[in-house]
């Protein structure tokens, strides 16, 4: 048979990273049992895009104080205040890579071998970067770190009092670059349960979901439209499954199925969510978030950006490829979210 050449084997690579096709092996590699970054948070319809040297936003940040009631012939008072406030973000990035020799394919006798090897090695490699992200995502970064994300935790931070209190993460001295001490408004509500039960845990939640659901009195353009799941509620297993037993315990129309609770919990029809990496969490925290405040923003042009194959430096006979994502987490009000832990 004859021998296949370096170019056959780079076209035919070009086409499996373009058809893909149905993986023909069984991948049982992942660690997690869900990902609701990749299937949720980073779906295209789902991020925003920007460019710039970082991620820049503009919030009002107070009133001017400029109303009053008055009595006739009074003289006019005006007093032109600073509302606003910059929120700034740096961008971080993410990459995953995967490469072959080229006489890899010369020790096959058809195509199909030459799929075989690479289909695997691609999956790996993006699985490696969507278990990276999911890491990432519900994480505070250490304050020292350059290159991890702003996620989730480090947004909405949690305290022992009720109310907005959420402040600044540990390690940090302001949030996106504002000062929660001064600015008070840009605090996330906190609160605290002993036990997952309708007078403690579910009657706090109701009370925070109120308190943050803030509405303009005027027509204000905003970052963000609404999103078809705005609020999302994250959980560990212990508290979902201790939620399950909650919700099942007041059906009184459950039938034959011994776990019909499983998968459909809500809370106020939003979806309660169970993330595995919240199980490393031993206070059972629940996060309670608005996604019209809190998402991905992607660099343009840099979105799951996969490029190659190309030959690698010092190794003539190596083709890499490489998968790059540039990105960070914001949250332009964290008001409208809440963390709850168990204490």
């Amino acid at each position: 048979m004859a021998v296949l050449t370096a170019e056959e084997i780079l076209d035919l690579v070009k086409g499996t990273l373009k058809e893909l096709g149905r993986l023909r092996f069984q991948q049982i590699a992942q660690n997690l049992t869900e990902y609701e970054v990749m299937s949720k948070w980073m779906k295209k319809d789902r991020v925003m895009f920007d460019s710039g040297i970082g991620i820049q936003r503009t919030l009002m940040t107070k009133l001017p104080g400029a109303a009053r009631h008055v009595g006739l012939y009074e003289e006019d008072s005006v007093n032109v205040v600073d509302l606003l406030e910059q929120l700034s973000v740096p961008w971080k990035h993410a990459t995953t890579n995967w490469a072959y020799e080229y006489r890899e394919g010369l020790m096959n006798r058809g195509k199909a071998l030459v799929v075989k090897v690479l289909e695997p090695r691609r999956a790996g490699a993006m699985i490696d970067l969507v278990e990276e992200l999911e890491d990432k995502a519900f994480d505070t970064p250490d304050a020292s770190s350059d290159v991890d994300p702003f996620g989730l935790a480090y947004w909405l931070t949690k305290n022992s009092s009720t109310g907005f209190n959420g402040g600044h993460p540990s390690g940090f001295s302001d949030v996106g670059g504002i000062d929660t001490s001064v600015t008070t408004k840009f605090k996330n509500y906190t609160f605290t349960y002993s036990d997952v039960t309708k007078a403690d845990l579910v009657k706090s939640l109701r009370t925070a979901h109120r308190k943050i659901r803030f509405r303009s009195p005027v027509t204000v353009r905003d970052f963000r439209g609404r999103l078809g799941e705005r609020y999302r509620l994250y959980v560990n297993e212990e508290t979902i499954s201790n939620i399950e037993d909650l919700g099942e315990a007041q059906n009184e129309n459950l039938g034959r199925d011994i776990a019909s609770m499983d998968g459909t919990i809500v809370f106020r029809g939003h979806p309660i969510v169970y993330v595995p990496k919240l199980d490393e969490d031993a206070t059972n925290p629940v996060y309670m978030t608005d996604h019209s405040t809190f998402y991905p923003v992607i660099l343009s042009g840099d979105y799951l950006r996969e490029t190659g194959p190309f030959r690698a430096a010092k190794q003539h006979n190596v083709y890499e490829v490489h998968v790059d994502l540039s990105y960070n987490y914001l949250c332009l009000d964290r008001r409208r979210n809440a963390v709850a832990y168990a204490a």
